[in-house]
């Protein structure tokens, strides 16, 4: 079965529910997750002047997610590393399917907020991005619609 288990986090209740399946998985197959968490300076840019204060406090956080998402495997009694990847304008789907190949994952677990129309396309989707690059199974796991809602 899965031994491999790479997912993206990034704190929101979606990447979560997401990161309970991928903890399930790994405790009924005997795997071990890879936590991953991209963090892209170009997606703090909003047509202001760049800020390296932007940036540090982007690391910081994202620090923050791996160590909630390390702690919540660690007491699921499931083996856990984790990888802040920081390559600046790289897509979400590249940086995973890298991921994964370079670890040598069999299945990417992410989750998905399931956005349709402009918030789609304004957004983009970070799962449709990873599910046509991956070469390797991807598993997507639907976010509650209540917590999409906004």
């Amino acid at each position: 079965m899965y031994k491999r288990i790479l997912i993206p986090v990034d704190g929101s209740a979606t990447s979560k529910k997401a990161l309970t399946a991928a903890l399930q998985l790994a405790r009924e197959s005997g795997g071990r997750l890879r936590l991953l968490h991209s963090v892209d300076e170009l997606a703090y840019l909003s047509g202001f002047e760049y800020s390296g204060d932007v940036v540090r406090v982007a690391r910081e956080n994202a620090a923050k997610v791996l160590d909630d998402a390390s702690a919540m495997a660690k007491a699921a009694g499931v083996e856990v590393d984790q990888t802040l990847v920081d390559q600046p304008g790289q897509r979400l789907g590249e940086t995973v399917s890298e991921a994964a190949r370079s670890w040598e994952a069999d299945l990417i677990v992410v989750g998905t907020h399931g956005r349709r129309g402009f918030s789609r396309m304004f957004l983009g989707s970070g799962a449709e991005q990873v599910i046509r690059v991956a070469a390797i199974p991807v598993l997507v796991i639907r976010g509650d619609e209540t917590a999409t809602k906004s």
